[in-house]
């Protein structure tokens, strides 16, 4: 019968390590995603870079949301209410899930599609 003894495990303490996360726009320009730019030139198309824009056309905020649609990405009261964060975050999920065609004339003309 052979007996063998394990060798003792020894671990050491690192610091921990804090970071602190990229913003969206840039997290998507370095995935190959659209830029800081792209969006900028979006807004500027869609509300004339007016996060609050409200003009009574059923669409709200930088991005121009309607209603159902800010609703069905489990935001609640208007995006034109919703802090410009809340709202490019938003925006940045429609054009991941859909692409460029939730903003069709502003796409077309800026050439996204």
């Amino acid at each position: 019968m052979t007996t063998t003894t394990a060798a003792p495990v020894t671990t050491t303490t690192a610091a921990p390590v804090t970071t602190t996360a990229p913003a969206p726009a840039a997290t998507t320009a370095a995935a190959g995603g659209p830029t800081p730019q792209q969006w900028l030139e979006l807004r500027q198309c869609e509300s004339g870079d007016n996060y609050a824009d409200n003009t009574g056309n059923g669409y709200y905020g930088a991005y121009q949301f309607s209603e159902a649609t800010w609703q069905s990405l489990g935001y609640s009261g208007l995006p034109s209410n919703a802090p410009p964060a809340q709202q490019d975050q938003a925006a940045q999920i429609l054009q991941a899930r859909y692409g460029w065609g939730q903003w069709p004339e502003c796409s077309r003309k800026l050439g996204f599609t």
